[in-house]
Parts: structure tokens; C-alpha cells; sequence
């Protein structure tokens, strides 16, 4: 029997990074509302339970920034699509533009902090965590403030944010498969 655990972190990475690109093509403009159910579908099954999941294994492995970062974003996904999803349900009122940038911004608040923690660990993980940072706050502007230019811009920066969630992931996985450097981090 193989006493070995397995890395969850690619999955965990995967899912915010797959997530975050789709989510940020349609805040560019790069796709259309017809998108939102694909994003609500990822936001809940890859972005949320599947770092939740990832977040789980972390605790398991002993890592407290793991377990925090993915269940933490894990859960932050499945209030987004609440968030949204409600509204049309008819449950709640759509949250302004003010709410919006005040979730936003406690979630940036959230994500600096944990950048912190970034600074001992690898590079990629530190462009990881400073895009995401820049891009909750742009985000939280251009909510506040109504500007669908920032907003186009924050989708752009989001989607450089997500690949390179996706990167660190391919990165981890591709390393310990051949078990030496292969894609740097």
C-alpha cells in the first residue's frame, strides 16, 4: 500500500485558474452574456467544490495556507454564483454596485493578507497571488464607480491571473511526473 498523498494543489489551482480565465473572458467582453450559465456551472462545481475538496486534502497534508487559500476561494466561488444566482431566483435583491465593490474588496483585503505568506514560497505562486489582489480591487472599482472600462481592463488582468493559476497547476503536476524541473515556478 502506498502511503504517499498525493498533491492536491494542482487540483485546487486547476479549478481557480480555469474558473477565473472564463469568468474574466466575459469581463472583457471576450464573451457574451449566453457564457453566464457556463460560468455559473464552473463557479460551482470546479472554481467551489473542487478547491474545497483540494482545501480539504491540504488540511490532511498538514498545509494550513493550502487548506485556507483553496476552501477559502473554494467557497468564495459558490457565494459568487449565489450572489448572482439569487437575484434571478427571485430570493434577494440584486446587489448594487456599492455592495459588490465592498464584497469584492474584502475578499482582496483576504488575498493580500494571504499574499504574505506567498513571499516564502515559489514565484509563480507570488504572481498568482499579487494578480489576484490587483484584480478583486480593480474589480471592487469598477463596481463602485460603474465603469465598464475598468471593468474590461480588470477581465483582461483576470485572465492573465487565471493562466497563471493554470500554469503553477501544469507546472506541479508536469514536475512530479518526471520527477526534476521541468516548467520552472
Amino acid at each position: 500500500m502506498n502511503d504517499k498523498l498525493a498533491n492536491p494543489a494542482p487540483l485546487g489551482l486547476m479549478g481557480f485558474g480555469m474558473t477565473t480565465v472564463l469568468l474574466n473572458l466575459h469581463n472583457a467582453g471576450l464573451i457574451g452574456d449566453a457564457s453566464i450559465g457556463m460560468i455559473f456551472s464552473m463557479g460551482i462545481f470546479y472554481g467551489g467544490i473542487a478547491q474545497i475538496l483540494a482545501g480539504m486534502w491540504e488540511m490532511q497534508r498538514g498545509n494550513t495556507f493550502g487548506a485556507t487559500a483553496f476552501s477559502s476561494f473554494g467557497l468564495f466561488w459558490v457565494s459568487l454564483v449565489a450572489l448572482k444566482l439569487f437575484p434571478v431566483l427571485g430570493w434577494v435583491e440584486e446587489p448594487s454596485g456599492i455592495v459588490m465593490a465592498a464584497y469584492l474588496s474584502i475578499w482582496g483585503m483576504f488575498t493580500a493578507l494571504m499574499t504574505v505568506s506567498t513571499l516564502k514560497a515559489s514565484r509563480a505562486l507570488q504572481v498568482v497571488f499579487i494578480t489576484l489582489t490587483l484584480l478583486f480591487f480593480l474589480l471592487a472599482i469598477a463596481d463602485a464607480l460603474d465603469n465598464t472600462t475598468l471593468k474590461t481592463i480588470a477581465g483582461y488582468e483576470g485572465i492573465f491571473c487565471g493562466f497563471s493559476a493554470v500554469y503553477l497547476a501544469t507546472a506541479e503536476v508536469t514536475n512530479e511526473t518526471y520527477g526534476k524541473i521541468i516548467l520552472p515556478t
